[in-house]
């Protein structure tokens, strides 16, 4: 397939920080993405709170499940909009990466312990990651990854005026032109974001029970309309087993044919030439119409109230936060507790003694978490049949 002239082009790749021969049968982007699905950091995101803590329940969604879901959209739109695939994907398999256990509530842990040295980033985590934490070569730190890819991981969420210390020292060693905007690619992987963790925390939270579709249907105009659509399609199905994930169908397909009609009518009136066209526009190109963004709020702040402020939810939000804070201090008081090469690679002097033992603690999986906590500092605070 040729490429939009838009598109990130692999052949005018910045290549890599570390010089390596050419592929044979992969681009420099499918590299790329293979290596970030062969990472340890990938493979734990198995057992990484999306929403509900990773034991909570065999069908809810973890970040690892979250992430191949993004990439499935993100890769669609991708070929829909004739830009690189295997950038793209490789950006949404990534943009999880960084995030610590237990979800938002274990990065705001992070972020309260760590403040003194810094703070706790999960997206300058990613970078940190891939650039220096994930050690499967001889000859480097780091997964090697291209100046593309890196960029994208860097900027999708838009240009960054005042990165944190961990994206600051990623940018040091190799500049990332952090205040420009990213390629479509990494636009594209953004939105993919947004629109899977939109739908499957919907279908999700009508799972755990913690509303009802006529819950979202009384409150969203959007779901509403797509429900409607659903029962219209399909009047003799009363199982809403049935019906709830074609209503998700419903709402991503909806949301796809919108931002591929926004996305192309942004493209045209700009007319990009090449890659740089597109991060010199000086605004996001890849996104939702005004009129579709504003019903997507409503679904959003519908989950806030209803999913993720919901006390099944909230009640274990402290006792993650002080399980993310007794490791950490423990630890940081006396690295020595540390495991294998992370305790004898500690650095005496601060910041950098803190922010090795924040990268092994955000690096842990929930269950982890639980067990050196146990080891480490007593009993959890997590409710008992979540510790096992």
């Amino acid at each position: 397939m040729t490429l939009a002239p838009f598109a990130t082009h692999w052949q005018a790749s910045r290549g890599r920080l570390h010089s390596e021969a050419a592929s044979a049968t992969r681009s420099p982007f499918a590299r790329d993405r293979d290596r970030i699905i062969h990472a340890g950091a990938f493979r734990r995101l198995r057992y990484k709170t999306q929403v509900f803590v990773a034991p909570d329940g065999d069908h809810f969604r973890v970040r690892l499940t979250h992430s191949l879901e993004v990439a499935q959209i993100a890769r669609s739109l991708a070929r829909a909009l004739n830009v690189d695939e295997d950038l793209t994907e490789a950006l949404a398999l990534a943009h999880d990466l960084g995030h610590p256990p237990f979800g938002h509530s274990g990065e705001d842990a992070l972020e309260l312990v760590m403040a003194p040295w810094g703070g706790f980033d999960h997206n300058g985590h990613a970078l940190r990651i891939v650039t220096k934490l994930e050690c499967r070569h001889p000859g480097f730190d780091g997964l090697n990854l291209t100046w593309e890819t890196l960029e994208g991981l860097a900027k999708h969420n838009g240009p960054i005026y005042e990165p944190g210390w961990a994206l600051a020292g990623v940018d040091a060693a190799w500049p990332l032109d952090l205040t420009s905007h990213a390629g479509l690619e990494a636009q594209i992987a953004a939105i993919a974001d947004d629109i899977a963790y939109d739908n499957h925390d919907l279908d999700d939270g009508i799972r755990a029970g913690l509303f009802g579709i006529e819950d979202v249907v009384t409150a969203v105009p959007f779901v509403a309309d797509c429900w409607e659509a659903v029962t219209r399609r399909w009047p003799g199905i009363s199982a809403r087993r049935r019906l709830v994930p074609e209503l998700v169908r419903e709402q991503i397909g909806r949301m796809v044919e919108d931002l591929l009609a926004t996305t192309r009518a942004r493209l045209a009136a700009i007319d990009p030439r090449s890659v740089e066209d597109v991060r010199g526009a000086g605004h996001t190109i890849a996104g939702l119409s005004d009129g579709l963004s504003a019903e997507v709020r409503a679904l959003k702040a519908f989950l806030r109230e209803r999913m993720y402020r919901a006390p099944a939810v909230a009640r274990l939000r402290d006792p993650s936060e002080a399980v993310v804070e007794g490791l950490f201090a423990a630890l940081h008081a006396d690295p020595a507790r540390l495991p294998g090469d992370w305790a004898s690679t500690c650095p005496a002097d601060e910041p950098a003694r803190a922010r090795h033992v924040g990268d092994f603690v955000a690096g842990m999986t929930d269950r982890y978490a639980l067990k050196l906590y146990r080891e480490l500092v007593g009993p959890s605070p997590l409710p008992e049949e979540m510790v096992t």
